[in-house]
């Protein structure tokens, strides 16, 4: 489905595209991307940003890990190469490129790969201490390929709770592995890539949704018990929160290697933020009017974000970046596909 229709008339989360207008004078940096890598490419922005940068005219490799089940839903085209290698062994990225009768250089290198992050992993410290390590892994080896640009993706869990909206300069108090950890791969990255002489950009990613998602986010969860005719148990969804559309993610990180400082830190969400409760019953409206919502079954958790919110103002200045997918639209083309999902399955 076109992501980009209109919504129907009178949905509390409909407006106006852009989502948001911002009017700055921008000076662009500017970096021709002809062949990019995408570590972690068969997550929602994953797949979304092979798509864009596919969209863009570019050669993308695809690392996936040996034996992924879910490299078969990578975009099927003749620039799309999966090359199997896995997160922890990315210094070989270059001899596996070879053996698929590859060129071994590249313009851009996109890091998303991150291994538990969800639940008791989250607090799994050698296991994320791991991940800071295959961060600085992906820079030698994007540095080791010819890349201009590395981008790295990190995440709102770097803040911790914080009141206000979220800029660069926010201060950081992750409360977490998973956070500590990506504060870290950023800020180390960062120093590598400028030792070797590379530009760095990280993107500190608020909440996505989309095709792809993983089963257990709290969207992609609620889809499924909605689906199958169930009530979902959830918090009261007092909380105010930032969901960008993956596809609009996406466009945000092509945009930041193109565009984007080396040395910046852009939070990156819609720029905008709701209650979860209006989220949801947009998402169980888009699905069937009638059912019911489980909505204060459960309570907020001792660490319970009740506002999110990204400041895009530097984002946009910088890279032209905005987001075009209001979320009636986007959750409609979500639930479409988990539609094809469940006949699969």
């Amino acid at each position: 489905p076109d992501s980009r229709a209109g919504s129907a008339a009178g949905d509390p989360l409909d407006h106006a595209r852009p989502l948001v207008e911002i009017h700055i004078k921008m000076e662009k940096i500017e970096r021709q991307i002809q062949t990019a890598i995408v570590t972690g490419p068969t997550g929602a922005v994953g797949t979304a940003l092979c798509s864009r940068l596919l969209q863009a005219g570019c050669t993308v490799v695809a690392v996936c890990r040996p034996g992924s089940p879910r490299a078969v839903a990578l975009p099927k085209d003749a620039n799309l190469y999966v090359v199997a290698c896995d997160a922890a062994n990315l210094a070989d990225l270059p001899q596996c490129m070879a053996a698929a009768g590859l060129p071994v250089q590249a313009d851009a290198f996109f890091h998303l790969a991150w291994a538990h992050t969800i639940g008791a992993g989250r607090n799994d410290m050698p296991a994320q201490i791991e991940n800071i390590r295959y961060t600085i892994d992906a820079v030698r080896t994007a540095a080791a390929m010819g890349c201009r640009v590395f981008v790295g993706t990190g995440s709102q869990a770097e803040y911790g709770r914080v009141d206000g909206v979220l800029r660069a300069d926010t201060p950081t108090n992750p409360e977490n592995g998973y956070g500590m950890a990506k504060l870290c791969a950023g800020q180390m990255s960062r120093t590598e890539a400028a030792a070797l002489g590379m530009d760095h950009v990280w993107a500190r990613i608020l909440s996505v949704y989309g095709p792809h998602d993983g089963p257990n986010t709290m969207i992609s969860a609620t889809i499924q018990k909605l689906l199958a005719g169930q009530c979902p148990d959830l918090t009261a969804g007092e909380q105010k929160w930032d969901y960008l559309y993956s596809a609009d993610a996406a466009d945000a990180l092509y945009r930041m290697a193109c565009h984007g400082r080396s040395g910046a830190v852009y939070p990156v969400g819609s720029g905008t933020a709701r209650p979860l409760r209006e989220y949801i019953e947009t998402l169980r409206d888009a699905i069937d009017l009638a059912l019911p919502l489980g909505l204060g079954k459960i309570p907020y958790g001792p660490q319970q974000v009740m506002f999110l919110q990204a400041d895009i103002t530097q984002l946009a200045a910088d890279t032209g970046f905005a987001p075009r997918t209001a979320f009636a639209d986007g959750i409609r083309a979500t639930i479409a596909w988990a539609k094809t999902q469940k006949q699969t399955n």
